[in-house]
């Protein structure tokens, strides 16, 4: 079972689990070394968090936090043949990116939240991750969301958008597709099990499936485990992603998702 490891770098102040940990240059810049000394096969830098209650932020100072960063990273990273990402709706900070370096772009709203998104990322020919959200929005809602089939209705969203991307010019083997989990699919936790259980069901799109389970609400044991106290149910999501054919986790646990392979079935 072959899978990558896609290492979470937040330069933000606001994000759930490390926002303001990492958000000066130097020490995002040593957050991300950390990372791919301990396996990480793509750096995922993300200058805007789109959780629950979290700030909007402008192009202009999107674009302050995340390319100083990788503007550091980008002759390190080619060194070690790690590739970078930058998570953002925003068309402008994802050309900006690509043109600093990055070789993949991370868009939480697969394209919905910034119509010249496609546009860009045809005429870049660059891999492109879509994730799945239950929101319109790029900010995640905290919503008891009920499904009477969640995995036809995600099946059904990108049915959609991958037809909306191959329209635009966008090449079927570009795609990357991250079904969403926790709050961007339901606050009910059973949903994003349910995901992992049957991730065969996006197949045959033919595109590599990424998932982030990492520290994500449904992990928890308990309503009042903190994201800090979540790492034993985030690998047990993990597991599972990897054991039903998952090709990228996206984690803040780099050395512990590595370690991972005596806790598959």
């Amino acid at each position: 079972m072959s899978f990558e490891i896609m290492g979470i770098l937040n330069v933000t102040p606001d994000s759930f689990y490390d926002g303001g940990k990492f958000d000066g240059t130097d020490r995002a810049v040593a957050r991300a070394m950390q990372m791919i000394g301990e396996g990480a096969n793509i750096i995922d830098i993300g200058g805007e968090s789109t959780g629950p209650r979290s700030e909007t932020v402008s192009i202009e100072e999107e674009l302050r936090r995340v390319i100083p960063v990788l503007d550091k990273l980008k002759v390190k990273s080619e060194k070690l043949k790690v590739r970078i990402s930058v998570d953002t709706y925003k068309s402008k900070v994802a050309e900006a990116a690509l043109d600093a370096g990055a070789a993949m772009v991370n868009d939480v709203t697969a394209g919905r939240g910034d119509p010249a998104m496609f546009p860009l990322i045809a005429e870049r020919r660059c891999m492109y991750i879509m994730m799945h959200s239950k929101d319109d929005s790029p900010r995640t809602t905290v919503e008891s969301r009920s499904y009477e089939d969640v995995l036809g209705t995600i099946h059904d969203f990108f049915e959609e958008r991958i037809g909306a991307a191959v329209q635009a010019g966008i090449a079927r083997d570009q795609l990357i597709l991250d079904p969403g989990l926790g709050h961007f699919v339901s606050n009910d936790p059973q949903y994003s099990w349910h995901i992992l259980e049957h991730l065969e069901f996006l197949q045959d799109f033919g595109c590599r499936i990424l998932v982030s389970p990492s520290r994500k609400s449904f992990t928890a044991e308990h309503q009042q485990q903190s994201p800090a106290e979540r790492l034993p149910g985030t690998l047990r999501a993990t597991a599972l992603a990897i054991a039903h054919g998952v090709a990228i986790i996206r984690t803040h646990d780099v050395k512990e998702t590595k370690a991972i392979s005596p806790l598959l079935p």
